[in-house]
C-alpha cells in the first residue's frame, strides 16, 4: 500500500538544506552567551530554558523514556535551531516578507489535519525537540523561507540566506562545540541539519 503525507515544509531542517549556510566568525562570544548572531546574544539562560521546556513535556510524554534516550544532544541541537531562525528571520526581513499570525494560525490547522489531530502534532515535534510552545515559531520561520523561495527562487533564496549569514556572523561558545560553517551545524553533531518535524513521506514500489 502507497501511504503519502501532503507535503508541508515547517522545520529549520528543511529551510536551510538548500545550501551551507551559516559562517563563525570567532570562536568565543560574549561572556553569558550560548552564541552571538550579529548584534544578538543567544544566552546560556535562554538556551537552558528551551532545553528545559523540552525535557519537562518529553519527560511527560507517552514514550517519554525513548524521547528522553533519543535526545542526547538536545542543547547543541536547540542552539543551532536557534542560529537558523535568526538568520533566516533576518532574511525575509531584508526581502521584505512578513507572515502574518493568521498564516501561522492556518499553516498549524493544515499540519494537524495531515497528521491526525494536535496532540498527534506536538507528539511529532516533540520527538524533533521541539516544545509545544515552540511550534507556532518553527511554522513561522518555515512560511518566512516557502514566501522567500515563491518569490526569489530555490538558488536565489539560498543565495540570500547565505549571504545574510555572511553579514551577521555566527560565534559559539565553545561549550557547545566548534561552528561548521560547511556542514551548518556545531560538531561534535553528526547530522548536516536537524531533522524535520514534519517532512514529506512516501512509501512504496519503487
Amino acid at each position: 500500500m502507497i501511504r503519502r503525507r501532503t507535503a508541508l515544509v515547517v522545520s529549520a531542517a528543511g529551510l536551510l538544506a538548500v545550501a551551507p549556510l551559516l559562517t563563525a566568525c570567532g570562536s568565543t562570544p560574549h561572556p553569558g552567551a550560548a552564541a552571538v548572531v550579529g548584534k544578538e546574544r543567544i544566552t546560556v539562560a535562554q538556551l537552558q530554558g528551551r532545553v528545559d521546556d523540552v525535557r519537562e513535556a518529553q519527560r511527560s510524554a507517552p514514550q517519554g523514556a525513548q524521547l528522553l534516550a533519543a535526545s542526547g544532544r538536545l542543547g547543541q541541537d536547540t542552539l543551532v535551531r536557534l542560529i537558523q531562525y535568526r538568520v533566516i528571520e533576518k532574511a525575509g526581513e531584508d526581502s521584505g516578507v512578513e507572515v502574518t499570525r493568521r498564516e501561522v494560525q492556518e499553516r498549524r490547522a493544515q499540519v494537524e489535519r495531515m497528521l491526525g489531530g494536535a496532540q498527534a502534532v506536538e507528539a511529532r515535534f516533540l520527538a524533533a525537540g521541539i516544545a509545544p510552545d515552540g511550534i507556532d515559531q518553527e511554522l513561522r520561520v518555515g512560511l518566512i523561507r516557502s514566501k522567500l523561495e515563491d518569490a526569489l527562487g530555490k538558488d536565489r533564496a539560498g543565495e540570500v540566506l547565505r549571504k545574510t549569514s555572511d553579514s551577521l556572523g555566527v560565534q559559539v561558545n565553545p561549550r557547545y562545540g566548534t561552528w561548521d560553517a560547511k556542514r551548518g551545524t556545531a560538531r561534535p553533531a553528526q547530522e548536516p541539519w536537524l531533522r524535520p518535524a514534519v517532512q514529506d513521506e512516501q512509501a512504496g514500489p519503487a
